[in-house]
């Protein structure tokens, strides 16, 4: 019996955008920039599937949507093509638990003379609203806030969060890679001038994902080339990958009102058992969760004999996928920087473990998990009293 449940890394690419990449592959193979029948043929395709990821976000003009490698790529070109429209370094502003593609990004800004504020969470992994207000300076030109966070499952008020940058007169950009495909996203209702999508988070194919540029707002591209994307992404298309993450896109559109509703009562059942697992204590914010997502820590990790990544493992050799924050480095384990942005300890910051759910799993799949779950921890801990507190 395998349970497979990190579908916050990667999901299995459904069975309909295999058949259209494989009908792209072998029957649609012209260069979308050509101007014979080949090409315009191709062509059609990606426009297809610009329209139908437009519609997953709502947005009202397909050609908003920029074709990327992925949601690291698309984030990069956010920060980069935004932070490329001046010669003199600004200021940005992130929050403290965002994507290693943001975070890393506006890293290598402050070596070139940025200046960068990261907001500050509480113990759910929420930003204040009253933070960003006070953050925002005469010449903050960006703000980035994660729309779901991948460790913890914290929903930001990205609504609000946006109407306080453009009162401002600063960019909003959110990574919703975690987000789409899971919550309703409407662009056109939300302060949003950039966002980040990525296919494999919805049933695609890796490596395509996607950029919202609200009309009007100005990048400058990080490739230069042939202009393809309306100029922002330089390159080829890659046709098959794009047309596997629109028809993904159309179906988890379509699928949203009843999968979102299902995902989270068997994330409260998960939760539910958890609950009487003695040394779990759970994670992020219970009120504003992705509808996918359980995440908890260790209460005794030590990161020696117990820590995320040991349950990991562990659940690995009983057939079950799930993931760990903490990070190994050269052997040497290090915490999870979005657990130390809550406020937890260091210990604890090793002992997160992720669980996130998806089309395949099932009351039986949870059910299973938590009873080999809480096993593993009996033996691992067998000191410990096996009584909830």
């Amino acid at each position: 019996m395998q349970i497979y449940l990190d579908y916050s890394a990667t999901t299995p690419t459904r069975p309909e955008a295999i058949a259209i990449m494989q009908a792209v592959l072998t029957q649609q193979w012209g260069n979308p920039s050509s101007l014979h029948e080949w090409g315009q043929r191709t062509a059609m395709i990606v426009e297809q599937a610009r329209v139908q990821v437009a519609g997953l976000i709502n947005a009202a003009d397909p050609a908003s949507i920029v074709f990327t490698s992925g949601g690291t790529e698309a984030d990069n070109l956010a920060i980069m093509g935004v932070a490329r429209l001046y010669a003199v370094p600004q200021h940005i502003i992130i929050s403290s638990v965002e994507h290693s593609a943001i975070s890393e990004t506006v890293r290598s800004l402050e070596m070139w003379g940025w200046e960068v504020t990261r907001l500050a969470v509480d113990s759910k992994g929420r930003v204040n609203l009253l933070d960003l207000k006070a953050a925002l300076q005469h010449n903050t030109v960006l703000v980035s806030v994660i729309y779901g966070q991948s460790e913890v499952g914290t929903v930001q008020p990205i609504a609000e969060l946006g109407k306080i940058a453009r009162s401002h007169g600063a960019l909003f950009h959110t990574d919703a890679v975690q987000a789409a495909g899971r919550l309703p996203i409407d662009v056109q209702a939300l302060a949003v001038d950039l966002l980040s999508l990525s296919s494999h988070k919805i049933y695609g194919p890796q490596g395509a994902g996607a950029l919202y540029v609200r009309p009007g707002v100005e990048l400058i591209p990080l490739l230069g080339g042939g202009g393809q994307e309306m100029g922002l992404r330089s390159g080829t298309q890659a046709v098959p990958v794009i047309a596997g993450f629109g028809i993904a896109a159309e179906l988890a559109a379509q699928e949203l009102a009843t999968e979102t509703p299902r995902l989270i009562e068997l994330r409260d059942r998960f939760f539910a058992h958890l609950a009487e697992i003695p040394g779990l204590i759970p994670t992020g914010d219970d009120n504003h969760r992705l509808p996918h997502h359980v995440s908890v820590y260790l209460e005794h990790a030590d990161g020696e004999k117990l820590s995320g990544k040991t349950i990991v493992r562990q659940l690995n050799l009983a057939g079950i996928g799930i993931s760990a924050g903490a990070a190994c480095h050269s052997g040497k384990l290090s915490p999870s920087p979005i657990l130390l942005a809550m406020g937890y300890s260091q210990k604890a910051a090793l002992g997160g473990i992720r669980m996130t759910l998806g089309r395949d799993t099932t009351e039986a799949d949870v059910d299973w998990t938590a009873m080999v779950l809480k096993q593993i921890l009996q033996r691992l801990t067998p000191d410990l009293s096996l009584v909830k507190r």
